[in-house]
């Protein structure tokens, strides 16, 4: 089976995968991607009022296949006081 390796940006840096992990298809990869950013995203929230994440998935060639990318923005509607 093919290895795909996860490349991760939590909003402050990215952390290279080395390791990676093997999958059948390209699909199941980027299922493990998508299903990634919800962990990331709760991990590094509450913080700054406005944040990127994404992972993007590299296959053995070293080569990017896919993206999963949130924008992640929190203002208020309202003037505070």
């Amino acid at each position: 089976m093919p290895r795909y390796y996860f490349d991760v940006f939590d909003g402050d840096g990215i952390t290279r995968d080395e390791v990676g992990i093997e999958s059948a298809t390209q699909d199941a990869a980027a299922d493990e991607a998508v299903a990634a950013i919800p962990d990331i995203v709760h991990d590094e929230l509450p913080g700054p009022p406005q944040r990127n994440f994404w992972v993007k998935v590299r296959d053995e060639a070293g080569e990017y296949v896919f993206i999963a990318d949130l924008k992640f923005k929190a203002d208020w509607l309202k003037r505070r006081g």
